[in-house]
C-alpha cells in the first residue's frame, strides 16, 4: 500500500502500489503541472514509480510575486 497525504483539504488515503506518479495523480484527477509530489521527504519526478510502503505527499503548486516598495533592497532612493 502507498499512503497518500493530500493538501487543501488535508486528508490521508491509501492506494495499492506500486504505481507510477502519473497513474497516482490520475486517480485523484490532478494535473502534474499543478502539484508537487514528495515521497519520503524527496521531490519525485513525474516519470517515477512509487514503491509499496512509501508515504507520498501531494501539495498544490503556489506561485506569486513581490511588490516593489520604495526603500527596499534593490530600489534606489535619492
Amino acid at each position: 500500500m502507498i499512503t497518500v497525504v493530500l493538501r487543501h483539504p488535508t486528508r490521508e488515503v491509501t492506494v495499492d502500489g506500486p504505481m507510477s506518479v502519473v497513474k497516482l495523480l490520475r486517480q485523484f484527477d490532478l494535473q502534474r503541472e499543478g502539484v508537487l509530489v514528495i515521497a519520503d521527504g524527496t521531490l519525485v519526478p513525474g516519470d517515477s514509480m512509487i514503491a509499496d510502503g512509501t508515504t507520498v505527499e501531494i501539495r498544490p503548486v503556489i506561485s506569486g510575486g513581490a511588490v516593489e516598495r520604495p526603500g527596499r533592497i534593490g530600489t534606489v532612493v535619492a
